[in-house]
């Protein structure tokens, strides 16, 4: 992508995040512990996403800042780097995941996903999206069969990566379902779907429109979009999802430093508030990953000096810990 494309993508960002700064419609609540999992090395990470392997136990996170993927190993108080800065050519690491046969898929926002070895590192696949149109390739979801789908915030679609592709070893991202029709309109809009995750059966996926505040619901059987009915909130500022298998919807809402703990109907089709927590030392949390006995949330700081701007130096970079969310 050129420099010029680049620099819209991060525009679009920022434009995205300036537009969630008004209060957030859902309350507070207080409880929760949060400390710190862990350490970044470096003075301008700006970390967006994370994964756990579940297999190993092993926590990755990329870094907006230059697409640099750290490894923290269990026990380890300090991450160490897995990929260096511009590893095949990426310059954001967005969205994380580790597959059931332990692959690390990592997205670049100005160009596609890039899936490795994590035993070696080595490059096992690449995905780009064609022709030079403005994108921002984000999260991404692995269904149970292996499936990758894959949100672009810009163009409003959802891409598709099926296991056939990823045995070949590269392709290009197509549209696998579009959105962008049943947004809710929001003026100066630049940014839509974010976070993505998916049912443990592979019935469905989940994905979020965080300036309007809606959940889309994809059904992987027919195709049929529609929006998930929310009672007692809304998911404005939501950024990243995590969906385990007894129907605990979590989210990271970013600009107003909250997370929240959502119900969901087996179906997919309802969701329930039932926790909220907001604390200033989330640092702008742009995604999570739960595991049994505790949520790992990334602390971005992307208003001290990011892509949000603002004058401020950051801090040292940390993943955050909470118990009880």
């Amino acid at each position: 992508m050129s420099k010029k494309l680049l620099s819209a993508a991060v525009l679009s960002l920022t434009a995205a995040l300036a537009l969630t700064t008004a209060p957030t419609a859902v309350a507070q609540s207080h409880g929760g512990r949060i400390s710190t999992a862990f350490t970044l090395p470096g003075e301008k990470v700006y970390p967006e996403g994370i994964a756990t392997d579940r297999r190993t136990g092993a926590v990755y996170v990329g870094s907006y800042a230059d697409g640099t993927v750290y490894r923290a190993l269990p026990g380890r108080a300090r991450a160490e780097v897995f990929l260096p800065a511009g590893t095949d050519g990426r310059r954001t690491a967005n969205g994380l995941r580790v597959d059931a046969r332990g692959r690390l898929w990592v997205t670049d926002s100005t160009a596609g996903v890039t899936v490795y070895d994590t035993g070696t590192g080595s490059r096992l696949a690449r995905f780009e999206v064609p022709g030079a149109g403005p994108r921002f390739v984000n999260d991404l979801t692995i269904t149970p069969d292996g499936t990758a789908y894959l949100t672009d915030s810009v163009r409003a679609v959802v891409y598709r990566v099926t296991p056939h592709e990823l045995a070949a070893g590269s392709g290009t991202l197509s549209p696998a379902y579009d959105l962008g029709s049943r947004l809710t309109p929001v003026p100066g809009r630049t940014f839509s779907l974010n976070g993505i995750t998916s049912d443990r059966a592979g019935r469905y996926l989940l994905a979020v429109d965080m300036i309007a505040g809606d959940l889309h619901r994809i059904d992987l059987r027919t195709g049929a979009l529609s929006r998930v009915t929310l009672q007692g909130g809304d998911l404005t500022h939501a950024d990243g999802l995590d969906l385990a298998a007894d129907g605990t919807l979590r989210v990271a809402h970013n600009t107003t430093n909250t997370l929240t703990r959502w119900h969901l109907t087996p179906d997919g089709t309802h969701a329930r508030l039932t926790r909220t927590l907001t604390d200033p030392s989330l640092q702008i949390p742009t995604t999570l990953t739960h595991t049994p006995g505790r949520t790992l949330v990334i602390r971005s700081q992307f208003d001290k000096g990011g892509p949000m701007g603002g004058p401020d130096t950051p801090t040292t970079f940390t993943i955050a810990a909470i118990q009880g969310l």
